[in-house]
């Protein structure tokens, strides 16, 4: 039996990265997968394919984050296409890191929006489909700079740590109806956003983490599986980092 044979899962930003590799492990586990980025590309067509290739059902669709009107009717589409939603990934997010002193308000308004409006865009347009199910897996995508902080990411790490505190209080909130609400913080992930850093910044990176790596989209999406699964049924509240010991 595939750990989520028959579930269907809404994950954002999922055309690539970290958001794809969710995308395909829950598929690998039998998930029928509703996902949007931006816009309708041949990123976000040949992630569909990929997904399609395992036999569940797929569709792609282009959606602002952001925007809550946007996410109020993307979200209605897909229960209506899909019939449920069993599991929601905030996984959307943006960076536009820079010193304080140099930090624009564009930048700062940016950041938020993308990466914390987002979910409370998401959260509260499924809430209706998960409150009538009395059931559902929500999984934000954190950050450890949301845990710890770094410098030039006042923006990021505001909005990375926002959605800490929002995670706890939405579990609190909808434990009654048995739907979970957990954080997934992962530390230094060798991703498309990451890869292009010079080889000496990986290395410091490296040297600072226990396990001597960085951490794949795989290491990721594994934790997801999880707290996407009936195996983490009394988990909530909860940030896991996946960060190979950065934090502890």
């Amino acid at each position: 039996m595939k750990l989520l044979e028959g579930k269907t899962a809404l994950i954002t930003g999922a055309a690539r990265g970290i958001g794809k590799a969710i995308a395909l492990r829950y598929a690998q586990e039998g998930c029928n997968i509703a996902f949007t980025d931006l816009a309708c590309n041949e990123a976000s067509q040949a992630t569909e394919k990929e997904i399609a290739a395992y036999g569940v059902k797929v569709k792609m669709y282009a959606s602002n984050a952001a925007n809550y009107e946007e996410t109020q009717n993307v979200v209605a589409e897909i229960a209506k296409d899909f019939g449920r939603i069993d599991i929601l990934v905030n996984n959307a997010g943006i960076t536009k890191d820079g010193a304080l002193k140099r930090m624009t308000e564009e930048q700062w308004d940016a950041v938020i929006a993308v990466n914390l409006k987002s979910v409370f865009n998401f959260t509260k347009a499924v809430q209706p489909v998960m409150w009538k199910q009395a059931s559902g897996s929500i999984i934000n995508m954190s950050s450890v700079v949301g845990v710890s902080g770094n410098a030039n990411q006042a923006n990021y790490g505001a909005s990375k740590a926002g959605i800490l505190g929002f995670t706890k209080s939405v579990a609190k909130e909808f434990g009654v109806r048995g739907i979970r609400s957990n954080a997934v913080a992962p530390g230094f992930i060798i991703t498309e956003m990451t890869g292009v850093l010079p080889d000496d910044v990986k290395k410091e990176w490296e040297a600072k983490i226990p396990l001597k790596r960085g951490g794949t989209p795989e290491d990721v999406a594994n934790t997801c599986v999880y707290l996407g699964s009936d195996l983490s049924s009394y988990v909530t509240g909860q940030t896991i980092n996946v960060c190979g010991g950065m934090l502890m």
